[in-house]
C-alpha cells in the first residue's frame, strides 16, 4: 500500500501533463483557423469542417485507444500516441492547401485519444471514493486547449507556422520519454486479456455506459466545440484580432479547466447526480444569455467564462459517476466509449455553428440548439440517476 501511496501524484501530476501536451497538438488547428480561412479563402463552412475534423478521430479512435489502454498499460500507451502524433503535427504545419489541411488535420485526432489513456491509469492509482478527485485533477489537463489558444498564435508570429509546430512535436518527443522513464502502471493493474470485442460489447450492455455517454457528449461535447470553434467565432461575430480572440478562448479553457478537478471533488462529496444538475443549469441559462448577441467583453465575455465553468463541472462529474456505477475492470473500456461520445458531442456543433452562420449571418440558432440539449441532460440527470 505505500507503494501505492508514493506512486499517486507522481503518476497523476505525469499523467495530466502528457494529456495536457497532446490536448494542444490535438487543438493546434482551430487557434489558427482565422489565418487558414484567409489564406486559403475558405467560406465559413469549409473553415468549421477544418475545425472539426481533428475532433472526429480523437472521439472514435478513443474507443479502440480505451481497449488497447486496458490490455498494455498507460505507461506505454501514453508514449506511444505522444511519439505517433509527432508526424501529423508536423505535416499540418507543413500543409499548403485545404485537402492537404484536411487529410493531416484527420489524422491530428490521434493525440486527442490520450483522455481514455488517462482515466483508467490514474483509477487505479486511486481508491473508489478518492477517484473523482483524481481523475478531475487529470481531467485538468484539457487546458492544453487553453495553452493552445493563447501560445500557438503567439509562436507562430515568432517562429513561422513551420517552427511552432517543430516546436510542439519536439515537445511530445521529450513528453513521451518522459512517460516510458518517469511513470509507473499501478500495482493493482493488470492486463486485460482476450479479445477486445467481447469486452466492448459487454460494456455496451451495461446501462451506464450509454447513460454517461450522453451526458458526457453535452458537458465534453459543448467544452470542446467551444474551446475549438472560439476564435472563429470571436473573429467573425466581434471582430477580434487572431491573437486578441486567443487569449479570450484561453480564458473560457481555463475556467473549464479549474472547474473540473473541482467537479469530481465536490461529487465525491455531495454525489455527482448534483453537480451533473448544476452544470446543465447553468449551461443552458448561459447559452440563452449569448443567443442574444450580447455586448462583448461584458456581458458576453462573462457568460462565456461562466459557460465554461458549468461545462468543467459537468465533465468533472460525469467520470466520478463513471468510477461509482461501473466496476473498475471495465473502466478503460467504458471509458473509451463515453470518452468517443464527448469527442463526437465536439465534433457536430462547429459544423452547425458554420452552417448556421453561413445561413443567417448569427449563432442565435446554435444557442438556443445548445439550451435545449443541455435542458435535456438535466431532465435525463434527475431522472435516470434518482437515488
Amino acid at each position: 500500500m505505500s507503494e501505492l501511496r508514493k506512486g499517486q501524484v507522481r503518476n497523476l501530476a505525469l499523467a495530466t501533463a502528457a494529456f495536457a501536451v497532446t490536448f494542444w497538438a490535438w487543438n493546434l488547428i482551430g487557434p489558427l483557423s482565422g489565418s487558414y480561412s484567409r489564406m486559403l479563402h475558405l467560406s465559413p463552412t469549409q473553415t468549421s469542417l477544418l475545425v472539426a475534423i481533428p475532433v472526429l478521430v480523437g472521439s472514435l479512435g478513443r474507443i479502440p485507444i480505451g481497449v488497447l489502454a486496458d490490455r498494455l498499460g498507460g505507461r506505454r500507451m501514453f508514449a506511444i500516441i505522444c511519439f505517433v502524433s509527432i508526424v501529423p503535427v508536423l505535416f499540418v504545419g507543413w500543409s499548403g492547401s485545404y485537402g492537404w489541411l484536411l487529410f493531416w488535420g484527420f489524422l491530428l485526432g490521434i493525440p486527442g485519444t490520450s483522455f481514455a489513456i488517462g482515466i483508467p491509469f490514474v483509477n487505479a492509482w486511486y481508491d473508489p471514493e478518492r477517484r473523482g478527485f483524481a481523475t478531475g485533477v487529470f481531467g485538468a489537463g484539457m487546458g492544453g486547449t487553453a495553452l493552445s489558444a493563447f501560445f500557438t498564435p503567439r509562436l507562430v508570429e515568432e517562429l513561422g507556422r513551420d517552427g511552432a509546430h517543430l516546436l510542439i512535436a519536439a515537445v511530445l518527443a521529450l513528453m513521451g520519454v518522459v512517460m516510458l522513464g518517469g511513470s509507473r502502471d499501478s500495482p493493482r493493474w493488470s492486463p486485460a486479456t482476450g479479445s477486445a470485442l467481447p469486452r466492448m460489447r459487454e460494456a455496451l450492455k451495461i446501462r451506464a455506459t450509454w447513460q454517461c455517454a450522453f451526458l458526457y457528449a453535452v458537458a465534453f461535447g459543448g467544452f470542446v466545440a467551444f474551446s475549438t470553434y472560439l476564435p472563429t467565432l470571436l473573429q467573425s461575430v466581434y471582430h477580434f484580432a487572431q491573437t486578441d480572440a486567443g487569449l479570450r478562448t484561453a480564458g473560457f479553457s481555463i475556467a473549464a479547466v479549474l472547474s473540473r478537478p473541482l467537479g469530481g471533488t465536490v461529487a465525491d462529496r455531495i454525489g455527482p447526480v448534483k453537480v451533473l444538475a448544476v452544470s446543465f443549469a447553468g449551461t443552458a441559462v448561459m447559452a440563452l444569455v449569448l443567443a442574444l448577441k450580447p455586448p462583448a467583453e461584458v456581458p458576453a465575455g462573462l457568460s462565456f467564462v461562466l459557460m465554461a465553468f458549468f461545462l468543467g463541472l459537468g465533465t468533472g462529474g460525469v467520470f466520478a459517476l463513471v468510477a461509482q456505477v461501473v466496476e473498475a475492470s471495465r473502466v478503460g473500456t467504458v471509458t473509451g466509449l463515453v470518452g468517443a461520445a464527448g469527442g463526437l458531442g465536439g465534433y457536430f456543433p462547429p459544423l452547425v455553428m458554420g452552417v448556421v452562420y453561413a445561413a443567417t449571418g448569427a449563432y442565435t440558432v446554435g444557442y438556443v440548439l445548445l439550451a435545449v440539449t443541455a435542458a435535456v441532460a438535466l431532465v435525463h440527470t434527475l431522472r435516470a440517476f434518482a437515488r
